[in-house]
């Protein structure tokens, strides 16, 4: 996909504009109020971040303010309506709970470039019916790529501890800790990607966690005859299995990344690291033979 032509270096202004961007694009009316994504996640190219770091405490305490003051001005009634000649369209929006959350992280992907943006939010939403029971989770991707702003991209996703099908019998588990808490994944199909995710890169498994963990960090699949599992490191950071180096299945050969589909073994009970900075129990569901 064609890129736009490079653009000049990040400035913090740009950023906080860029996370007002986001918050107005993930708006989600209710009946009776608006909620705003509470959660910002802010990557930037590592030229940037080394030249901003010196200032992201006070670019994160300036994007809280913007925030406070784009909600005010969003929820700032007219002439008209303040003397009630008028009725509000959309219901007023509520600050978050817990504050604005903004953290600013490098970018580590293989396309950024300086003076790139991207920004996943996240708002809590009730469930929806068609996804079953259990809380939903709205994430709201924006970028600014070589200087051209992108359209949010929301994605609806249901928590991973509901991830099962209702009656379908999960053939492992996996739990682990992210930024957004502790959960447990059961795995209800013979393979699944996992990684932070993101617009071109689909995981069934997706973690809220540093840039150090790949979009596409792994795959993990089930041999249905065996009932054993295989994992596919596909990071750029590695992938351990029990404190060893599982090997990379990934190589470049004339500056292309290719798949070699080389698996490793996973026991029954593992403890798989994701570039040293997020760890995952995995257990397979299958009883082994002999055992009630």
């Amino acid at each position: 996909m064609d890129r736009p032509a490079a653009a000049s270096p990040v400035t913090a202004r740009e950023i906080i504009l860029e996370i007002v961007r986001n918050m107005q694009e993930g708006l989600e009316p209710l009946h009776y109020s608006t909620l705003a994504p509470a959660v910002y996640h802010v990557y930037i190219h590592p030229a940037d971040m080394d030249r901003l770091r010196g200032i992201v405490p006070r670019i994160v305490d300036e994007a809280r303010r913007a925030l406070d003051a784009e909600l005010e001005s969003l929820n700032r009634a007219s002439l008209a309506e303040r003397l009630k000649l008028s009725r509000r369209s959309e219901p007023q929006i509520a600050p978050p709970d817990g504050g604005w959350q903004v953290t600013i992280l490098e970018n580590t992907d293989d396309d950024a470039e300086p003076g790139d943006i991207v920004i996943y939010s996240e708002l809590a939403m009730p469930a929806k019916a068609e996804f079953g029971a259990g809380s939903m989770t709205k994430r709201i991707a924006t970028r600014r790529m070589g200087g051209a702003q992108t359209a949010a991209q929301p994605v609806y996703e249901k928590a991973p501890e509901a991830a099962d099908p209702a009656g379908q019998a999960a053939c492992a588990t996996i739990e682990y800790e992210d930024n957004s808490g502790r959960k447990t994944y059961r795995m209800t199909k013979d393979e699944i990607v996992a990684g932070r995710g993101g617009r071109d890169y689909w995981t069934d498994l997706k973690f809220d966690t540093l840039p150090d963990v790949s979009r596409e960090h792994f795959r993990l699949r089930r041999d249905p005859a065996s009932g054993k599992f295989f994992l596919k490191d596909l990071s750029r950071l590695g992938t351990t299995i029990n404190g060893e180096k599982a090997p990379s299945s990934v190589e470049f050969v004339d500056g292309e990344k290719r798949d070699r589909n080389l698996e490793t073994p996973v026991p029954d009970r593992a403890r798989i690291g994701l570039a040293g900075v997020l760890f995952l129990e995995f257990r397979n569901g299958v009883k082994p033979a002999g055992e009630g």
